[in-house]
């Protein structure tokens, strides 16, 4: 994970098996702050409810990989440069 000191997402224990990652961009009154409820599945397993249309897995090993997961797809969109287009001159009218 980066070392950013003030991150988009954030980890927050509930429970002692239930996590819940917030989305610091939205207020915590805005439905849009929580973006996933983990649970504690097994010793070695969590199970993620997603609270956003994300394109990621129900299943990982740690509470941390899923926040890791979701910072490294919402962040993506950022991380390329724009793709170039080649245009083409106008045709000439014979």
């Amino acid at each position: 994970m980066s070392g950013d000191p003030d991150p988009r997402y954030v980890l927050h224990r509930v429970t002692p098996s239930e996590w819940v990652i917030n989305d610091r961009r939205y207020e915590t009154n805005d439905p849009r702050h929580v973006v996933a409820c983990v649970y504690e599945y097994a010793d070695t397993e969590v199970e993620v409810v997603w609270l956003r249309d994300l394109p990621l897995a129900v299943r990982y090993t740690t509470a941390y990989e899923v926040l890791e997961e979701v910072t490294r797809v919402q962040d993506s969109s950022r991380a390329t440069r724009p793709i170039a287009i080649p245009h083409l001159p106008p045709l000439l009218a014979t």
